[in-house]
């Protein structure tokens, strides 16, 4: 039956459960069960055509009806899964098998009756009463193939949750993934604390943000980009271990690694360093790992990973070395540099420095190699304006970066701690951006005023929760771990 018609009837089922004086949208109903405690429950209890004197209240979406002249059948489910329910003439009153006659697939349903398993050996309550919960008036896709069409499952994911149970269980493990990451930090003895998301300085990283205005304030405020900056004020204040797990607002584009609003893990540590915060950071993946799926081998898209702790450790210099062939440690000179990434069809431009160039090789040339679990130590120090010096070298600072599969899933310093070189970097950022270098770190004097306070020394760590969902459930991009990502409008579509 062509949608046009189907919603008709659907309209026309409405107007008749009306009519019988039966209310299509009532105000609760009273669950006993869910479909995965029936079946845990009673699956292995009951033998083929037993009926048992369990009494049942469930309640879930109508996926599937089957009518078969008196015995009739619908597939009932709930956010646990699947339950069958029979409505059969003589056990429900014949008002009710009038409404059986009017309910659609789509439509919310409850049932009371007792348990039995069909000739088929499938497990099902029989209906002593039923009561529709909430009239569907849209055309549910054709069952067999579900929702396939991805446009169509990212900008209408609650038809995506409706249609495809993996999708729902990605969202379950994304959950258990987040409380295993809080759990960690407890257990470490981190404090939770929760930082501002309207700002007065966009700072903390090297991104554009979006900037709203305050009416009664009459002045521009920006959605944070990062946590840092108050958490790191925090420490100031005299708290010693604390983290946060929050929303971060980048202007930028969309790709399978980033969406413009994304959820972050951010803690700090007095009296710590990047080494400390490198084995704080691979026991946590182990033990989200562990907590979540059981195991530390995972498989990633083509890949087979192993979270077990200790993970590799290696630095910059040598992993483009080793993997492009460029020996950044002969390399003195901007011009040598630049020369050397155009030869090999590196992206960069007149006005980066030596440091800048060997990242952007890394980035372009490298990272994608990196499959096992890899700290990344020592970055340049143009690019790492809130980072301590790399001791023994002034050209680098202390920090890594913890790649999987190709992919950036942890940040991490030796938070620089003293505020007058702070204020000194700080202004290098300022001269880069007059320079035309779009993503800078604006000042924040409030937090240099903060640091002259005194900061101890600290470690810092930040990780893309998203990223690790996608990891942890084999999710091919982030829109598949954001409940409603960014899309953009669809062609007529309202601004």
């Amino acid at each position: 039956m062509p949608e046009k018609e189907l919603k008709e009837s659907k309209l026309n089922h409405l107007k008749k459960i009306q009519e019988m004086g039966i209310s299509p949208f009532p105000y609760s109903f009273k669950k006993t069960f869910s479909a995965k405690q029936l079946h845990e429950e009673f699956d292995n209890k009951i033998e083929e055509g037993e009926f048992t004197k369990n009494k049942s209240s469930i309640a879930g979406r109508i996926m599937a009806i089957r009518e078969f002249g008196k015995l009739n059948f619908l597939d009932v489910v709930d956010e646990t899964g699947k339950i069958q329910a029979c409505i059969r003439k003589g056990e429900v009153s014949e008002k009710e098998l009038q409404l059986f006659k009017l309910l659609d697939r789509g439509d919310f349903i409850g049932v009371h009756g007792t348990l039995f398993k069909t000739q088929k050996n499938e497990l099902t309550v029989l209906a002593s009463s039923l009561e529709v919960l909430a009239k569907s008036l849209a055309v549910l896709p054709e069952k067999w193939h579900g929702l396939q069409d991805i446009e169509t499952r990212y900008r209408h994911r609650h038809l995506d949750l409706i249609m495809n149970p993996e999708a729902r269980e990605t969202f379950v493990k994304r959950a258990k993934i987040i409380d295993s990451v809080r759990e960690y930090m407890k257990s470490k003895g981190y404090l939770e604390v929760e930082t501002p998301i309207l700002q007065d300085v966009a700072s903390g990283a090297q991104a554009k943000p979006f900037i709203t205005h305050h009416n009664e304030l009459k002045t521009d405020l920006f959605l944070r980009i990062a946590l840092e900056l108050h958490l790191k004020r925090l420490i100031i204040g005299g708290y010693e271990k604390v983290f946060e797990i929050g929303r971060n607002f980048r202007n930028e584009g969309f790709s399978k690694k980033h969406n413009p609003e994304f959820t972050m893990l951010e803690s700090y540590e007095a009296y710590a360093d990047y080494n400390d915060i490198m084995k704080l950071t691979e026991e946590l993946f182990e033990f989200v790992a562990k907590k979540v799926l059981g195991t530390t081998k995972i498989e990633y898209q083509e890949h087979k990973i192993d979270l077990k702790t200790p993970f590799k450790r290696t630095t910059m210099i040598e992993t483009v070395r080793e993997h492009s062939g460029i020996d950044f440690s002969k390399i003195h000179s901007v011009k040598e540099a630049l020369e050397t990434a155009r030869k090999h069809k590196v992206e960069v431009n007149e006005s980066m420095t030596k440091g800048e160039i060997m990242y952007a090789i890394f980035d372009q040339l490298v990272e994608e190699k990196l499959i096992q679990p890899t700290f990344i130590l020592d970055y340049p120090i143009e690019i790492c304006p809130l980072t301590k010096l790399k001791r023994g070298n002034p050209e680098l600072t202390e920090r890594f970066e913890l790649i999987i599969a190709g992919m950036e899933f942890a940040n991490a310093y030796s938070e620089l701690t003293n505020p007058l070189e702070q204020k000194e970097r700080f202004n290098f950022q300022a001269k880069q951006k007059s320079k035309g270098t779009a993503e800078t770190m604006e000042p924040d004097e409030e937090f240099i005023q903060a640091m002259e306070y005194g900061m101890p020394p600290t470690g810092g760590l930040g990780i893309g929760i998203d990223r690790m969902v996608m990891l942890l459930t084999n999710s091919h991009t982030i829109k598949d771990v954001i409940f409603f990502p960014q899309m953009r409008p669809e062609k007529g579509e309202k601004k």
